[in-house]
């Protein structure tokens, strides 16, 4: 073989570093994009029940499940037990789950009145939808789930009713 014809092979490689930088950028810009959605969470405030401001950053430092549903969608009543039991399991461990209701807060008010839950109801209404668009739910179904380990990373992302065995599953990978 010529030197001539060894050289198109070493070009090969000029291809595949340029992909590797490009794929390399694009991920650090994915990292930062991720990183936007997850400031304006925490920079976040909702209304509890009583129509008191509650700021979502209170529970910045803890493992915190939160949960995205409606008093009208069937899936998000079904996980609601779940979640208090397990609930109740973790929150000595610094573990908090937090309900934001895309709904109003007549609704959710009775809703509650027939299923109560051990932990913090928020009413979101249309606010609480286009944050879980924004934390990776573009279609804007429900029920949506977010586990944020305690340094705020998001550990599941989970579209539709999560077993009480796969969150618990998440929950001691983690360490809570």
């Amino acid at each position: 073989m010529t030197a001539r014809a060894a050289m198109p092979k070493k070009w090969l490689f000029v291809p595949l570093a340029l992909a590797a930088l490009t794929a390399g950028a694009w991920l650090a810009h994915s990292r930062q994009a991720a990183q936007a959605p997850l400031s304006a969470l925490w920079q976040s405030s909702f209304p509890d029940l009583s129509g008191k401001p509650q700021p979502l950053a209170q529970w910045r430092g803890q493992v915190v499940v939160l949960n995205f549903w409606a008093s009208w969608c069937a899936p998000c009543r079904e996980e609601m037990p779940d979640f208090a039991a397990l609930r109740a399991q973790y929150h000595g461990r610094g573990v908090e789950f937090v309900g934001l209701a895309i709904d109003n807060p007549a609704n959710v008010g009775r809703f509650l009145q027939t299923l109560p839950v051990n932990y913090p109801i928020l009413i979101g209404e249309g606010a609480a939808h286009g944050l879980a668009r924004a934390l990776g739910n573009p279609a804007g179904a429900l029920p949506y789930t977010i586990v944020l380990d305690r340094n705020g990373n998001i550990a599941l992302a989970h579209l539709g009713r999560l077993s009480r065995g796969t969150l618990d599953s998440v929950l001691r990978k983690i360490g809570a």
